[in-house]
């Protein structure tokens, strides 16, 4: 009986682990997302002054929980994990009561890009992971010692872990599961309309007894249903099809259109405060793109005038060249379409083929391959590529953590 026990308790903090570790690295490798999170919490919280540590904080509390997953697993430790990872949940857990009361508009970031929750199924989710904690590990006594060789499989996997995380801050995510991932198709107004009230309509989202519902303007609901948001789509679209890329000019005119034909290349820079040597490797991948025969659009979060004073320094004719491409979009669109900074987006007959990082954008021979290639092809065996990579990634640790 003493035997069967022990090893349901062990197999309680395996499973625990096993959640925590994923839970961490579906965030480790997408740390801007991972800030994004903790931004929304922190405007949650009404801790807006601490937003400029939001993606570091995302960063290092991701890296934290495959910590605590992998000393669960490998049963390193075991009194002071339990105690930690205790704590740890029974805060979520009061923080998703929170949520749930006051149903804020954010998601619960659990498990990154990967999955989202609403609120009440988080709340659900952490309530059966704190209960099987408590049978696991209450009480804090009778917990068993692991093998010597089990401690050098925690230090592996962490750094291991940690390796992942330093490669994704430098460059993109290994696995993309945002809706701008390539292969995905974006949406386009007809060329010929003219009114954005003519190529845009509102889409109302309520939400009754646990289930969340899309109406139009004339279809609203009875009282009885919640509102949630509102947003706008292009008419004759659907959110499961295609997603939308919307960018205007200083005029306020919308040229999504642009994005939708022939071979496009996107630069987001979502943040223009960048350096002058940055903006001038921007020109010259320019100027390499159009060479090539690529259309070229310079999208950022900010107005035309921001824009053009963050160019100061530029020479003229360089200036005028990057302004000439620049349009403005949604901030959160664009971080969401290429994580990195000023990077790089390839588009080829409005779907989304291949994404750079700012520090790999590609040369101009590079970019000949890339005109010359086959779209899907190029689009499958990156994507392909990515999720072996990121499977390979996994099974590593979890031979290490298990096998070792």
């Amino acid at each position: 009986m003493r035997y069967f026990i022990v090893r349901l308790r062990r197999f309680c903090g395996f499973s625990i682990g096993f959640v925590f570790f994923i839970s961490g690295i579906l965030k480790v490798i997408d740390p801007v997302g991972a800030g994004l999170v903790i931004k929304e919490y922190l405007d949650f919280l009404h801790l807006d002054f601490l937003e400029g540590i939001a993606k570091p904080a995302g960063s290092l509390l991701a890296l934290g929980e495959c910590v605590i997953g992998t000393a669960l697993i490998t049963g390193v430790w075991r009194k002071a994990t339990a105690m930690t990872v205790l704590a740890v949940q029974s805060f979520f857990t009061l923080l998703t009561i929170f949520l749930v009361i006051f149903n804020p508009e954010m998601d619960c970031g659990c498990f990154g890009e990967a999955v989202h929750l609403t609120h009440k199924e988080t709340l659900i989710k952490n309530i059966i992971i704190l209960t099987i904690l408590l049978l696991g590990f209450v009480p804090l006594k009778g917990l068993g010692t692991p093998k010597k060789r089990k401690y050098v499989s925690f230090a592996i996997v962490t750094v291991s872990v940690a390796a992942l995380s330093v490669y994704s801050w430098m460059y993109l995510p290994i696995m993309d599961f945002t809706d701008y991932k390539p292969s995905v198709g974006l949406q386009a107004g007809n060329a010929f309309q003219s009114s954005e009230d003519e190529i845009y309509e509102s889409v109302f989202i309520y939400e009754k007894d646990g289930k969340q519902e899309r109406f139009g303007i004339d279809e609203l609901p009875d009282s009885t249903w919640t509102f949630i948001t509102a947003e706008t789509i292009m008419k004759g679209e659907t959110e499961d099809e295609t997603v939308p890329l919307s960018f205007f000019d200083d005029k306020g005119t919308y040229h999504d259109t642009l994005a939708c034909t022939g071979k496009v290349i996107v630069i987001s820079v979502y943040d223009i405060n960048i350096k002058p040597m940055k903006w001038e490797r921007l020109a010259s991948f320019i100027d390499n793109a159009e060479r090539e025969g690529f259309r070229v659009l310079l999208l950022t979060s900010s107005s035309q005038e921001d824009l053009r004073t963050s160019l100061q320094g530029l020479d003229l004719d360089m200036t005028e060249g990057l302004m000439s491409k620049a349009y403005t979009s949604d901030y959160k669109t664009l971080i969401t379409l290429n994580r990195s900074n000023a990077g790089a987006t390839y588009i080829s007959e409005g779907y989304i083929i291949q994404k750079w990082a700012y520090r790999l954008i590609p040369d101009q021979k590079e970019l000949s391959a890339v005109k010359s290639g086959d779209d899907t092809e190029v689009a499958i065996e990156d994507s392909t590529h990515k999720s072996l990579s990121f499977q390979a990634f996994l099974l590593y640790v979890f031979a290490v953590m298990l096998l070792m």
